[in-house]
């Protein structure tokens, strides 16, 4: 019954903004530290963004940081990852994850308990 399921990609051109949302139901949205990974083709999925159950941390790569802000409202169930200055090496597909409770180590993939489908953003210069 648990389903993330992300919105929002598209192709934009190179200083371009866009804001992706990830929209979870059958689980108690508030009990899960969210995440936005992506992966571009031949390379290993990379933890984008995440924001602890409480909303009091956050994580952000380097690569991203001053870019990129998670956001999260508990009451709509909702995840946000709003993108600006996007970049060519900004092209993978993104993914919405949930890791239900803890924090620690929320760069792994295999922590998180549930995904979604993913959603395709594309950089051009």
């Amino acid at each position: 019954q648990v389903q993330l399921v992300e919105s929002g990609g598209g192709s934009v051109q190179v200083g371009g903004s866009l804001r992706l949302s990830c929209a979870a139901s059958g689980l108690t949205f508030s009990s899960y530290t969210m995440g936005w990974f992506r992966q571009a083709p031949g390379k290993e999925r990379d933890l984008v963004s995440a924001m602890g159950w409480s909303g009091d941390s956050t994580y952000y790569s380097d690569s991203v940081k001053g870019r990129f802000t998670i956001s999260r409202d508990n009451v709509k169930n909702m995840v946000y990852l709003q993108m600006n200055s996007l970049k060519p090496e900004d092209t993978a597909v993104y993914y919405c994850a949930a890791m239900l409770g803890r924090t620690a180590n929320w760069v792994r993939p295999y922590l998180y308990d549930y995904w979604g489908q993913g959603t395709q953003v594309t950089v051009s210069s």
